[in-house]
Formats: C-alpha cells, sequence, structure tokens
C-alpha cells in the first residue's frame, strides 16, 4: 500500500472515530438533558406552569426571534440580557423580600445587615434543592418562591407588553415598543424563562452541580465554577502545547526535501475555454456582491441600535426594522452570500477539473440560481413576519423564524435550501465524474473535492433533527453541527481543495504531493474539529463528558491553524514563481488575510473563550463577537471573496486588472475589522468579564453596566471600524461592477513572459 492510500484509510478512520464520539456523547445529552416538568404547582397546590405552557413559551420565544433577543443559556445576541441569567436574580430578590415581609414585616432592604445575611444564606439550599418527582413529572416549589415567579413573571409581563415604565429598559435592550402584544404570549414565554433559570440552578440528582454545569455565575446561589471545569480547562491548555509542540518538532526535523517545480511560461488559466455553465455563473457573482453589501449595512445598523435603542442617529428605524430583524437579516444574509460564494466556485471549477461541460449542466446552474433567490428573500420576509408577530407559532416556525442563529430561517425554506444544495451536489458531481475516473493520475485532490461537496450538500440536513418543540438541549446539539461541522468543518476542508486543483492546475505543485496535503490538511480539521463541536455545548444542560470531550479536542482545533501559518509562507512565495504569476498577486493576498484570521481570530480569540474555565465567565460576552467577527469574515468570508475573485480572474482571461480599487478594499475590511475588534468589541468584552466574575453573569449583561458612559464611548468608537470596513466593502464592490464595464481593467492585454523560472511545491 503506497503513502497515499495510507493517509486515505488513516484519514477514513480517524473521522469515523470522530462521528462516532460526536453520537455517543450525543446521545447521552439527550439522555440526561434537564426534565421539562409536566407541571409545576406551589406547595399550597396552585397550579404555576404546564409543560405545555414551557414548551409554547418557547415556540413564543422562537416567534420574536429566539436567539437574535437577548440569550439563553449565553446563545443568542448580546445587547439585551440572558433571559435565564435575568430570571434567576430576579427570582433570588424577590424571593429575598417575600421571606422578609413574611418573617419581619417589610422589605429586605430595610433589614439590618445580620437579618440580610440570614437570608440571602439559604437562598443556595432553597434553589438549588432539586424537587422535581420524576414519577409524576411534578415540580413542586415553595409558596414564596411562587409569589417570587409570580412577581418577576409580571415584570417580563410589563417589558414584554409595552408598559410606559419600561420604555427606558426596552431602549436599553434594543426591543420593540411591545415586542409582545398578545398577553397569552407573554404568559407562555415567562414559564419558558422560568424552566431555562429553574435548570440553571437546580442540582442534578446525585451531583453536586446543576443541569447548566453550575452556570451562569451567580454568587446568590453559590453557582460557581465546578471542579471538572477547572480540570478540564488545565487538560486543555496542556494538550495544545504539547500537540504543537510535537508537530513543530517534527516539521523542523522531517528529511523529506521539497520538490522542485518547473513553472509553465504562461498562465495555464489565462485563456480557458469557458464553457456555458462556467459563464452562467457571472450572476452569481453578482449576487454574493449585492449580499455582501446589504449584510455590512444591516450590520452596521445593528452596532448602532446598542447605543441608540431602535434609533438610528435620531431616525426611528426601529418602527419598521427591529433589531431583531436586522441582527436576524445580518447574520442570515452573512451565511448566504458566503455559502453562494462556494457554490458558485465549486460550479466553475467542475468542469474545470472534470474536462468537459456535461450536458444540461448551463440548464441546472440557472434553475439553481433561481431557487436560490426564492428562499433568499422568501426566508427574510418571513423572517419580518414572524418577528412582527402576524404568524401564528406553528406557521412561524414553518415560514417565519426559527428561533435559532444561523438556522433562523422557517423550515419550510430550510427545506428548499437543502434541496437546492442537493441539486447543486449533482451538479458538483456530473462534472468532476471524469476525472474521478482516474484514468492513472493521482486523484487525491478532485476525491477531496468531491467529498467536500457532497458533506456540504448533505451535512445541511442536520437541521432538520429537531422541531419547534425539540428540547432545547437537543436543538442546540443538532444546530450546532449545522454551525460548526457544516460551515467551520467542511467548507475549509472544500477550499483547501479548490485551491490545491488551482496550484496544480497551475502547474506550480504537483498533483501528488498536493493530495497528499490535502489529505493530511483534512484529517488535522476533521478529526479535532468534529469532537471539538462539543465546546458550544459545556452549559446546554449536557453532561460532564461534553466538557471533557469538547475541551480536549477543542484546544487540539488550534493546532492546524498554527500550520497554516506557516504554510501561509509558501502560498505567499508562488506569487514569485512565474511573471505571469503577477496577476493573480492579489487574489493570493486575500488567501493569506485567510490564514492570518484563521492564526488570530479563529485560533488565538477562539481559544480565548473555549476552554471550560473561560467560557464559564464569558459566554454571552462582547468576547464572543470577537471570535465570531474575525473568524466568520476574517476566515470564511475573506475566504469567499478570494474564490469570488478566482473566478472573475479566470473569466477575464489574460486581460490585465486595475486592482487600486482591490487593494483599497482589502486593507480597509481587514483594517476596519482590527478596528472594530480593538477599539470596541474587545475592551467591552474584558470589562464584561471582569463584572461577570466579581458579580455575576446577570450584572455584566444588565442595562446598569452596559448603559455606563465610558461603555457607551466604547460602542461609538466601533464607529471608526465600521466606517473603514464599509468603504473597503464599497471599494470591493465597485471593482467586481468593474469587471463587467470595463473600468477594473487595463487596456491592453499583458506581454508573454520571457524567462521560464521554477517554484516549489507549497
Amino acid at each position: 500500500m503506497d503513502r497515499t492510500k495510507k493517509m486515505w484509510w488513516l484519514l477514513g478512520a480517524c473521522v469515523a472515530g470522530a462521528f462516532f464520539i460526536l453520537g455517543f456523547v450525543g446521545k447521552e445529552i439527550w439522555r440526561q438533558a434537564p426534565p421539562i416538568p409536566e407541571r409545576v404547582v406551589a406547595e399550597s397546590g396552585a397550579p404555576l406552569f404546564t409543560r405545555d405552557d414551557i414548551q409554547d413559551g418557547q415556540q413564543v420565544w422562537q416567534s420574536m426571534g429566539g436567539q437574535q433577543v437577548g440569550s439563553i443559556w449565553g446563545h443568542g445576541a448580546y445587547q439585551a440580557p440572558d433571559w435565564s441569567a435575568d430570571w434567576l436574580h430576579r427570582e433570588c430578590v424577590a424571593l429575598r423580600d417575600e421571606w422578609a415581609r413574611r418573617e419581619h414585616g417589610r422589605p429586605f432592604a430595610e433589614l439590618d445587615e445580620a437579618a440580610q445575611a440570614a437570608l440571602t444564606a439559604r437562598l443556595p439550599a432553597a434553589q438549588r434543592t432539586n424537587r422535581y418527582d420524576p414519577a409524576s413529572g411534578t415540580l413542586t416549589v415553595s409558596d414564596a418562591r411562587a409569589a417570587a415567579i409570580a412577581e418577576v413573571a409580571a415584570h417580563f409581563d410589563a417589558l414584554f407588553g409595552g408598559a410606559p415604565e419600561l420604555a427606558g429598559l426596552r431602549e436599553s435592550y434594543a426591543l420593540a415598543e411591545a415586542p409582545l402584544p398578545d398577553p397569552q404570549r407573554r404568559a407562555k414565554l415567562a414559564a419558558f424563562f422560568f424552566w431555562t433559570s429553574w435548570a440553571c440552578t437546580t442540582e442534578r440528582p446525585g451531583a453536586a452541580v446543576t443541569w447548566t454545569n453550575n452556570w451562569p455565575h451567580e454568587p446568590l446561589v453559590a453557582n460557581r465554577p465546578s471542579g471538572a471545569n477547572v480540570a478540564w480547562s488545565v487538560v486543555s491548555v496542556v494538550l495544545l502545547l504539547g500537540v504543537i509542540g510535537a508537530l513543530l518538532w517534527r516539521r523542523a526535523f522531517r528529511s523529506e526535501p521539497e520538490e522542485a517545480v518547473a513553472a509553465p511560461r504562461s498562465d495555464p488559466l489565462g485563456r480557458v475555454a469557458m464553457t456555458p455553465s462556467m459563464r452562467a455563473c457571472a450572476k452569481y457573482l453578482g449576487v454574493v456582491v449585492l449580499l455582501f453589501v446589504v449584510q455590512v449595512v444591516l450590520g452596521a445598523v445593528t452596532a448602532h441600535y446598542t447605543v441608540e435603542g431602535q434609533g438610528f442617529f435620531g431616525f426611528p428605524l426601529g418602527k419598521w426594522l427591529p433589531y431583531a430583524v436586522t441582527r436576524t437579516w445580518h447574520i442570515q444574509t452573512g451565511v448566504f452570500w458566503i455559502a453562494t460564494a462556494f457554490l458558485a466556485a465549486g460550479l466553475f471549477l467542475a468542469p474545470l477539473v472534470g474536462g468537459r461541460e456535461p450536458r444540461f449542466q448551463r440548464l441546472g446552474v440557472n434553475v439553481l440560481f433561481g431557487a436560490l433567490l426564492v428562499v433568499v428573500f422568501g426566508s427574510l420576509a418571513g423572517e419580518w413576519l414572524s418577528i412582527d408577530q402576524r404568524l401564528g407559532l406553528d406557521a412561524g416556525f414553518w415560514f417565519g423564524h426559527q428561533g435559532y442563529e444561523y438556522v433562523d430561517l422557517g423550515r419550510a425554506w430550510q427545506i428548499g435550501l437543502f434541496v437546492g444544495l442537493v441539486l447543486w451536489l449533482v451538479l458538483m458531481l456530473r462534472g468532476l465524474w471524469p476525472a474521478l475516473q482516474g484514468g492513472g493520475r493521482p486523484r487525491s485532490v478532485v476525491a477531496m473535492f468531491a467529498l467536500a461537496s457532497a458533506a456540504i450538500g448533505l451535512m445541511y440536513a442536520a437541521g432538520f433533527f429537531f422541531s419547534a418543540r425539540t428540547h432545547l438541549s437537543v436543538m442546540e446539539y443538532w444546530r450546532w453541527w449545522v454551525v460548526h461541522l457544516w460551515v467551520e468543518g467542511f467548507f475549509e476542508v472544500f477550499a483547501t481543495a479548490a485551491l490545491a486543483f488551482l496550484f496544480t492546475r497551475m502547474g506550480l505543485v504537483k498533483e501528488e504531493s498536493a493530495g497528499r496535503a490535502v489529505v493530511a490538511s483534512t484529517g488535522l480539521y476533521l478529526v479535532a474539529g468534529i469532537p471539538g463541536t462539543f465546546h458550544h455545548l459545556y452549559f446546554s444542560g449536557t453532561p460532564t463528558p461534553v466538557m471533557a470531550v469538547g475541551a480536549s479536542f477543542s484546544a487540539l482545533e488550534v493546532v492546524p491553524l498554527v500550520l497554516i501559518g506557516l504554510e501561509a509562507f509558501h502560498t505567499w512565495r508562488l506569487q514569485h514563481a512565474a511573471p505571469w504569476m503577477a496577476r493573480w498577486r492579489w487574489i493570493v493576498i486575500f488567501f493569506l488575510g485567510v490564514a492570518f484570521w484563521n492564526l488570530v481570530g479563529a485560533g488565538l480569540f477562539g481559544f480565548l473563550i473555549n476552554p471550560p474555565l473561560a467560557l464559564y465567565y464569558m459566554q454571552g460576552l462582547n468576547t464572543t463577537p470577537v471570535h465570531g467577527h474575525t473568524a466568520l469574515f476574517g476566515v470564511y468570508g475573506l475566504l469567499a471573496l478570494g474564490l469570488v475573485l478566482v473566478v472573475g480572474r479566470v473569466m477575464t482571461g489574460e486581460r490585465r486588472w486595475n486592482t487600486r480599487a482591490l487593494r483599497y478594499a482589502f486593507w480597509g475590511m481587514n483594517g476596519g475589522l482590527a478596528l472594530m475588534v480593538a477599539l470596541s468589541l474587545l475592551p467591552i468584552g474584558l470589562a464584561q468579564t471582569v463584572a461577570s466574575v466579581d458579580h455575576g453573569l446577570w450584572y455584566a449583561r444588565s442595562a446598569e453596566f452596559l448603559q455606563q458612559p465610558w461603555l457607551q464611548k466604547l460602542r461609538w468608537l466601533r464607529l471608526i471600524g465600521d466606517t473603514l470596513f464599509l468603504l473597503g466593502v464599497g471599494c470591493f464592490a465597485w471593482f467586481m461592477v468593474g469587471l463587467k464595464t470595463g473600468w477594473s481593467l487595463a487596456a491592453e492585454e499583458e506581454p508573454e513572459p520571457a524567462a521560464l523560472p521554477s517554484a516549489r511545491a507549497a
């Protein structure tokens, strides 16, 4: 068995083992999820909530935007509170007051210090004791706690019902004036918020930790990091340092010499015969640019809402486009344009890889384009209708808003998108089939290209394994299959294979060595990345093994990102491999930007929040969008734009580009992203972390903390980075339009190079 075959067998075994771990621990998540009581009653027998109330409340939460309006268990938006932490703190305060009135005849604030300390000391036992009866499905609470629950429910009824006295708080939360006009929906929402808080503060049977592993930090109920949290955090750091050290040691002392490759005299991609389906991909690029521009404008509006509530420089824009809508659209259009760029690049490259144009390929490309437009604009309209409370709860889930980040689009639109992805996969395999048949040539790059295409087409189906009333812990498990595996895993493998094909087609890298490199890098991505999915689920009502597996493997996710930084140097050298590589210079620079943000955004900022102890205090704070922005745009956004430029470069043949706008675009977008993080998001996130450690998560997310003048100034400072970023996006759009109109093209073709230089394999 040759070396390449051994690598394939090893990759297959490792990926199978990784998915086995993901499935086995997933079964434990389902088995050990926090129970949803059939009924919640007071000791006096008075009914409070039923299971249907809680699950109806989950659907109400979904209908108003779900994770786009505050967060639950740390997952969601960052402007409004984390509702589970907020309810928990308010209930504790209300319970102390209720005890004080019942036992001392006056409010808690009027008691002396000793009496206050005595009542506060009773809270942990009162809140953490598990009083759920599995046999009857009944959760019993004390009469005093029932009164506290009613008081907190009344607060949320007033908040979401538009009570005038809470108008200032709604503005601080960037909530619409009356997000839930229906009082029955508000009552159901309170039941759901109570249950999510109950899971945070109630201990698992036979354990000294709550259902959410003692998250959030709340001193009033003795919620603090568990021993397992600390231990697995240490293990993750040691694993990271050990594996990086071992790989760098091997790399430094490996004996395999790099193979010299003679570069072709002219650009092999400079005069590609364009097929009908390849030309049909041009309109995809237009949609990518349009959605990209719309997404960043929506992001700017959403960021501005954090300082003006529902206003935009004094204009009441939130009446028509509230925060929940703009944030939903900002995330969804981001997913759409990045995915469309990958789909377009795949469709464009497939005939190039396969060597011929399959029959009716152009028709398939056009049908897919129409279907994607229907899904994009239909889903955006449905999300607005749902958040505006114009749809019933079931209809809202199917045609409006599912309530979960990155899979916000209604289920019907989600099915439509999946059908489109399957059609794309069929078109891809038809185009790749001749190359997959081989003909005696190395096929590793093509095979990985095909497998990554299959994964992109099929892995999105994981989003169908939950419904509107699926348990929140189980839903989060499947949602992260889509977000982490589909986006962060297989899209990166697809891009790696696509770039390897391009460099081999250019004659700069040998096919055999490129194939081995693709298989090896894919192994590193997936072996760590598949079980690493669990680092999103430490505190989502999951058992301790989730923390152990997630902490260990998510630390290893940083390893391939370090190696990508080393490989970026080799990629940079390719631009000097031949004179004609000058026309690819800025495309190579875009891919270098991907390598930089992979290391900094995905690696450094990702590991900042990934160890369980760090995430315990940072989950749901602005440290998360630091990682989110630098990884999603810095890695996948720049990667998508780079692929768009590849398609544009091949389409324009040997015509020279006027790259001034492209230069401004690259530095504007990257400089704006860096300033956005350095001047605003990261300082706010670190300030929140200190507040979370000192006082609890509820305070770090509260209006009392976030509306302080100095924090508002930090939010205004984001305007500097946002403006520079928007200018960069405008330059990119101008350049891409110029490829169609001609202003981004030079007047004459490039002369043929006189020399025949050589390059080394990457």
